[in-house]
């Protein structure tokens, strides 16, 4: 077992993901907050879809952890589904983090609003970062064991991300 082992990296990534969105649900559910109290208007698009994103990435991770460690052995848990999670919410982070960017760079902000409304910038882009690593990890296990040998895992080729050796 290696330092590097798949699994390992995969569980800190996936731990960092959630600490991530965690956060950014915070951030940008403050800023929408203010943002409807102060102006008595709704809050900017950019961020109240930084919201959906992080409530999307909740949701997500849930499938991308319970799922391979739960149900392994069933319909439910396929290589291309988990792809496909991957690489929609790997999406949302990007289209978000770059949308509040540029809703942020040709405004006058300061106070602690905008200080949250930039760190969410930031940690959106962390977020998108950190997707884009597990998007390759799965990527790469799909390419790999595509046209594979079927496996004792199921009937099927084994989908799981997590188990695969050293990436």
């Amino acid at each position: 077992m290696g330092v590097f082992d798949a699994r390992v990296v995969v569980l800190a990534l996936r731990i960092s993901q959630a600490i991530l969105a965690i956060i950014m649900l915070g951030l940008s559910a403050y800023v929408a907050n203010w943002w409807s109290g102060y102006w008595h208007a709704m809050s900017p698009s950019q961020i109240n879809f930084l919201v959906f994103s992080a409530v999307w990435t909740i949701l997500a991770l849930l499938y991308l952890i319970v799922v391979p460690w739960r149900f392994s052995e069933t319909k439910v848990h396929h290589k291309s589904a988990i792809l496909a999670a991957e690489c929609l919410t790997m999406l949302f982070w990007f289209a978000g983090f770059i949308a509040l960017a540029v809703f942020l760079s040709d405004r006058v902000c300061f106070g602690h609003v905008c200080a949250a409304a930039k760190a969410a910038a930031v940690f959106g882009a962390i977020e998108w970062a950190l997707f884009a690593a597990t998007t390759t990890m799965a990527s790469l296990h799909v390419f790999r064991s595509r046209g594979a040998p079927v496996h004792h895992h199921g009937g099927k080729a084994d989908p799981n991300v997590n188990l695969q050796e050293g990436v």
